[in-house]
C-alpha cells in the first residue's frame, strides 16, 4: 500500500525539511521519509540496490552540487526510477522552471507557500492525490 511506501525530500532547505516532517506527520502519513541536501545524493541513494525505492518524490528545485532540474533528467533517463512520482516543490515561480520541471517529467509542479496553514493544504492536497492516482509504482 502506498501509506507504507517510503517519500523521499530532496531539499537543502532545514526549516523546509521540518516543515514538511511535521505536515506530513499532521496529515496522519505514515510513509518513512528519507531527507537528501541535493540531486546528488538522492540519485546515489536512489541507485543503491539497499535502499527502498520511494514511491514518492518530493523535489526542491535551487540546491547546491545538483539542481532539481539536473536531478529530474538523471532520474527519468532509467527504469524503474523513471516510473516514481516526482512533485516539484520550489520557490521558484518563473515560467521557464516550471516549463523544465514538466518537460522532464515531473508529475506536479507546486510553488511553497509562506504561510504554513497555505503550505498545510499543498501538502495535504499532493499526499492525497498520490494516495489516490493510480500509478506505476505500487
Amino acid at each position: 500500500m502506498k501509506n507504507e511506501l517510503p517519500i523521499l525530500l530532496v531539499e537543502d532547505d532545514k526549516v523546509d525539511q521540518m516543515t514538511v516532517k511535521r505536515i506530513l506527520k499532521q496529515l496522519n502519513a505514515d510513509n518513512p521519509i528519507t531527507i537528501k541536501q541535493n540531486g546528488l545524493e538522492a540519485l546515489e541513494y536512489l541507485n543503491d540496490p539497499a535502499n527502498d525505492k520511494p514511491g514518492l518524490i518530493l523535489l526542491d528545485l535551487n540546491m547546491p552540487k545538483m539542481n532539481g532540474i539536473e536531478f529530474l533528467k538523471e532520474v527519468k533517463k532509467k527504469l524503474p526510477l523513471k516510473l516514481i512520482p516526482i512533485v516539484v516543490m520550489t520557490t521558484s515561480r518563473e515560467e521557464q522552471d516550471r516549463l523544465d520541471s514538466f518537460g522532464h517529467s515531473a508529475a506536479g509542479y507546486m510553488v511553497k507557500p509562506v504561510q504554513y496553514r497555505h503550505f498545510l493544504q499543498v501538502m495535504e492536497t499532493v499526499y492525497n492525490y498520490w494516495l489516490l492516482s493510480e500509478s506505476a509504482v505500487a
